[in-house]
This record gives C-alpha cells, sequence and structure tokens, in this order.
C-alpha cells in the first residue's frame, strides 16, 4: 500500500496487523481520486472509521488543506500516526482515537469538512447511522460531499431523508462507492 499521487508519491504507508481493516486496493484507491480530482485542492477532508489513514493521507498528497481521520481501534491509530509522521503531514493531519458517531458529535465547532469519506465494517448498519450524525452536525456545509465505501448489498434509500442526493455510484467486484451531496 502507498500514496499513488501527489507530494507524497509513491511512499510506502504501514498497515494495522490483523484482519480488522481491508485497506482499499491501489486500483480502487486510483479510480476513486479521479472522481475526487476537480475538488481535492485546498479541500478539507474528513477520513472515518481511518483505518490505516491512506484515503486522508492520499488526499493530503494531492492538495488537501487538512485531513482530520477518526479510527476508534487503538493498533490502527497508532498506524495513522505512524504514517502521518512518515509523510511528514504532520501540520496537516488530525487524528481522534474514538467511534466515529461519537467523534462527529464532539467536533462540533469545527470549520465544516468539503469532503467526508467512510469505510466502515460491511454489514452493521454504520452507514445510516454515520449519515444521520452528520446531517444533524455543522461539520458539513451546503453541497459537501459525502463518499461512503460499502458492500455491494448495502441500501442507502434513506439518504434523501437526511438531506442527501445520491450523485454517483461506482461499483467494483466486491464493493462499492456511493456519493453523496449534503443538501440542508
Amino acid at each position: 500500500m502507498r500514496i499513488i499521487a501527489g507530494s507524497a508519491r509513491s511512499l510506502p504507508l504501514k498497515t494495522a496487523p490483523g484482519m480488522e481493516s481491508r485497506p482499499t486496493t491501489d486500483r480502487i484507491k486510483e479510480t476513486l481520486f479521479n472522481i475526487l480530482h476537480p475538488e481535492i485542492p485546498g479541500c478539507r477532508f474528513l477520513d472515518l472509521f481511518a483505518g490505516s489513514g491512506q484515503i486522508g493521507l492520499e488526499a493530503v498528497s494531492r492538495g488537501a488543506k487538512a485531513a482530520v481521520f477518526v479510527e476508534n481501534s487503538k493498533k490502527a491509530a497508532a498506524c495513522i500516526e505512524a504514517n502521518i509522521q512518515f509523510t511528514k503531514f504532520t501540520d496537516s493531519c488530525t487524528l481522534f482515537v474514538q467511534d466515529a458517531v461519537l467523534a462527529i458529535r464532539r467536533m462540533g465547532g469545527m470549520e465544516p469538512f468539503d469532503i467526508v469519506f467512510m469505510d466502515p465494517p460491511y454489514g452493521k448498519g454504520l452507514e445510516q447511522e454515520v449519515l444521520k450524525a452528520l446531517s444533524e452536525s455543522s461539520l458539513l456545509a451546503e453541497d459537501s460531499l459525502v463518499v461512503a465505501e460499502a458492500s455491494l448489498s448495502t441500501d442507502f434509500l434513506y439518504a434523501e431523508e437526511l438531506g442527501f442526493t445520491i450523485t454517483r455510484e461506482k461499483a467494483y467486484k466486491t464493493n462499492k462507492h456511493v456519493f453523496f451531496r449534503f443538501t440542508k
């Protein structure tokens, strides 16, 4: 696993030991960032269920102004911290070691995020909990982009009720990215 493009291009990243995380493959990450490319420069990026931090670090490498990582596993958080130090992005990265929904509720006074990426464990309904918490928070501006990495069978029919419009869906062999715009 590595940074694909930008100022930290080709730097290898650590992953947390064990089977708790499923790092996004380079091919899927490249497709994701090809889609996000126009919105990355100067953005504020929130990486929920951050795992190794590779998605948020890729965003910073490609020009995001700041990235905030949220991860509740202490092992994974240590990995994120090591990757932030290794990439020398300490000035533009912040790490919260806690549950994603709790972190959203506690980050109330922060400047809104332009892009939120979430990759929760599959099959636990966490996507809906996070979208609900985000919609009730001050962390999204009008037109913020939220991207969920989810299993192919994950249903997002409830999203519109929470103030989100699905603008795009990109399916891969085993999972998908769903793109939402927040419309308050």
